[in-house]
């Protein structure tokens, strides 16, 4: 039994969740980007030496952070939407650490990324892997 809006009954809180997703993922790779080539200027450019590691870690910082503070990244909010435990509360520093994780461990494996990405766009709440290991969700932010 989960705090969640149903599917059938509510769905305008899952309505084009995965395209929104997909935009929040897009607008998040940017941000990211830019902030670690913020990095590499600040480190007299030896940055670029080890870009991808920087790239990870500040990649891994922002969601975290971002998610910890407000349930959803920056491109998140952009987007419309947020992050969501069974309870329906937002996530807290755990739970977004644990979400940044699997994250993080499904873009490292690409079929677990394609599987991600089916489960996305096939199942009633739109949950991703990541989300359906932890139980959470994500929601059109309500207004």
């Amino acid at each position: 039994m989960t705090a969640l809006p149903d599917p059938d009954y509510q769905a305008d809180f899952y309505q084009f969740v995965a395209s929104k997703r997909l935009f929040a993922w897009l607008m998040d790779s940017v941000l990211i980007t830019l902030l670690a080539s913020v990095a590499v200027v600040f480190t007299a450019f030896t940055g670029l030496f080890i870009w991808p590691l920087l790239y990870l870690v500040i990649g891994f910082i922002y969601r975290a952070v971002t998610i910890a503070a407000g349930s959803a990244t920056w491109g998140m909010l952009i987007a419309g939407i947020e992050l969501r435990d069974l309870s329906g509360r937002k996530l807290d520093g755990q739970g977004a650490l644990l979400h940044t994780a699997g994250y993080s461990i499904s873009m490292a494996f690409p079929v677990l990324q394609v599987i991600s990405i089916l489960m996305m766009l096939m199942s009633a709440r739109g949950q991703g892997l990541t989300d359906a290991v932890l139980g959470t969700v994500m929601l059109n932010r309500r207004r």
